[in-house]
């Protein structure tokens, strides 16, 4: 039994990170310290001034830890890190978990290529960004394919020279051709230079060589030429004028301002890049009414910046921050360069940063309403959901469905919602391996049982190696479990549930005599749920989707078995090639379209194999 006084006494006056645990043993907030000792007492003492929501949270409290660190600045970075990972309740959280990204120039090769990547590398590459959006990196990309000819492909140069024939690309002349050398190596890279410098921002010499190339086609009455050069000449000034700030420093830096109201605060951000604005974002931030406004920049830059590839020489900021030095040695250590956060109080800077502070009150403005209204539809649902059935608050949900065709291949799935949205990355699929012809129960309990016995395995494995919950796939529990049926399907999960000594709120999705929601069945009683109520429509999301999901894996599987079959009786083809024709053609109708030629010069395929799969579709189709 954890004994919070007895425990307050051992704690060390160093430096370190704290962790609330609740009585769930979730984490419910992380905090950092110069002493652990003096910090975490403050919770616990009656004297102290306490914010409603910390009230709140230490009566959650069931236990905490702490790791001591050698120095402030270790412990910043391992609170970043310990809230990143685990978003606990209480602390003050970004809504948005954007990832923003580059492009990324492969200045190492022999015939350079431009990519977009999610993430700066340890690599020889160049990085420009990063870009507000992957919209803003293709249609940039996709430019210069046009202007410049650039390769796009993932061939081996010179290497694969003229080993095969040019692709659509340089049939449209949006690419030079360097796989059949139609182009040199040294006249390529001069080319590449010129897509550098538009990377750089300087698009002056090509708005001009277009106006002059549409002209000169215009008064040749080429027509349709000059058209083209106008296309391209218009989507060049869209790409500049995007870059509506200029400063006569050629810095990179970002401009960082708030506003706030209640409990919403929108955080607004410049991104300067070699004296270019290159874009803009706003982070929207769950706060209490009483959080102290010097906090939100604080809050913001330890979580943004502590997942961002890029950080640059400065951040002008609309007022100081908590922990200022603090911060500005942490980013000078991930920048590997110094980092200065500012206040600016006059010039240009500063009404850069008003500019900022402006924006962020236009966005608050405008989105309080649809924040208010994505509220009710999700947390409000669930908050709905699980006060009718008297539980604590769901944060995570996991549903359950059964797929099958009179047996044949049954599937079963699991979605996943977090605070009432679906959070895609984390739904699973299960062929069904132990159960023969349509028993939905025999299915589902192997599944329940499968997931859950994986899971509690992946606990102990995680704990053994001291690794974190995200390095899992079936690791983390749900909440609450709401499965597609009434009695008999939520019994079969309390069944499995009790055999493996877990104890999880489970209720039934219940449907009508024309398969629509009804309500939902909790120990042993079918609760009757307003139809118009938000609660009401995200059962119906839930339901439809754990539906929809179980579906769409049963189709795959049907269509790969047809495939399978098929193709099994052609001579020639075994599992190899059969693979290899499933890789590069995805679907049965592609293999028959295909002709000869293309077939034998699929991987592992000859001609003997190749007009063997035509001749046989051929037979099939007359």
């Amino acid at each position: 039994m954890f004994d919070i006084q007895e425990e307050l006494k051992k704690l060390p006056a160093s430096p370190g990170v704290y962790i609330m645990h609740d009585k769930k043993d979730d984490i419910i907030y992380v905090g950092k310290a110069i002493s652990l000792k003096n910090r975490v007492r403050q919770y616990f003492q009656a004297s102290t001034n306490k914010s409603p929501k910390i009230e709140k949270m230490v009566t959650n409290i069931a236990r905490f830890e702490y790791i001591v660190t050698d120095s402030e600045l270790e412990a910043l970075i391992l609170e970043c890190n310990l809230i990143k990972e685990h978003r606990p309740k209480y602390n003050t959280m970004l809504k948005d978990d954007k990832g923003y990204p580059f492009i990324r120039v492969t200045l190492n090769e022999p015939y350079p290529r431009i990519k977009m990547a999610r993430k700066m590398s340890r690599d020889k590459a160049k990085y420009f960004g990063p870009y507000p959006s992957v919209g803003a990196v293709n249609s940039t990309i996709d430019l210069l394919t046009k202007l410049y000819q650039i390769r796009t492909c993932n061939r081996q140069l010179p290497k694969d020279i003229g080993k095969d024939r040019p692709c659509l690309n340089y049939h449209i002349k949006q690419c030079d051709a360097p796989c059949m050398g139609y182009i040199n190596q040294e006249d390529y890279k001069q080319k590449f230079e010129s897509v550098i410098s538009f990377l750089n921002g300087n698009y002056e010499p090509v708005t001009k060589m277009l106006e002059e190339k549409m002209y000169a086609a215009s008064e040749e009455m080429k027509f349709e030429e000059a058209m083209q050069y106008r296309d391209l000449l218009t989507e060049v000034k869209k790409i500049s004028l995007k870059q509506k700030i200029n400063t006569d420093e050629f810095e990179d830096r970002d401009i960082i301002a708030y506003s706030k109201e209640y409990s919403d605060a929108v955080i607004q951000v410049f991104f300067i890049r070699n004296g270019k604005m290159l874009g803009r974002e706003h982070f929207h931030i769950n706060i209490a009414p009483e959080d102290e406004e010097s906090e939100l920049l604080s809050v913001f830059i330890k979580q943004y910046y502590s997942g961002s590839p890029f950080i640059p020489r400065q951040l002008l900021l609309q007022e100081d921050v908590k922990d200022k030095e603090l911060i500005e040695q942490w980013l000078t250590g991930k920048r590997g360069g110094k980092v200065s956060l500012l206040v600016p109080k006059r010039g240009e800077k500063e009404k850069l940063v008003e500019l900022a502070k402006k924006n962020a009150s236009m966005v608050l403005e405008k989105d309080r309403e649809k924040l208010k209204r994505e509220e009710i539809r999700t947390t409000g649902a669930v908050n709905e959901i699980t006060n009718l059935i008297g539980i604590e608050y769901a944060y995570r949900i996991e549903a359950y469905d059964i797929s099958n065709t009179n047996g044949f291949e049954s599937v079963g799935s699991m979605i996943v919602y977090e605070d009432g949205k679906p959070k895609r990355r984390e739904y699973r699929k299960f062929k069904i391996k132990t159960v023969t012809g349509p028993d939905d129960y025999s299915s589902m309990r192997e599944v329940l049982t499968r997931r859950f016995t994986h899971g509690i395995r992946e606990q102990e494995e995680l704990k053994e190696q001291g690794l974190s919950e995200q390095f899992g796939k079936f690791n983390r529990f749900p909440d609450l479990i709401m499965m597609d049926g009434g009695r008999g399907q939520v019994n079969i999960a309390l069944g499995v549930l009790k055999e493996l000594g877990l104890n999880i709120p489970v209720c039934g999705m219940v449907k009508d005599d024309y398969h629509r929601t009804r309500g939902l069945y909790f120990n042993n009683t079918e609760l009757p749920i307003n139809a118009h109520s938000e609660g009401f429509r995200l059962i119906t999301r839930i339901q439809d989707e754990a539906h929809r999901f179980a579906i769409e894996y049963h189709k795959s599987i049907r269509s790969k078995e047809q495939v399978h079959s098929i193709l099994e009786d052609i001579e020639g083809i075994g599992p190899g090639r059969r693979k290899a024709l499933l890789k590069y053609f995805k679907s049965l109708e592609a293999i028959k379209a295909a002709d000869v030629e293309t077939l034998k010069n699929i991987p592992s395929m000859n001609e003997t194999a190749a007009r063997n799969v035509k001749s046989f579709f051929s037979g099939n189709n007359e």
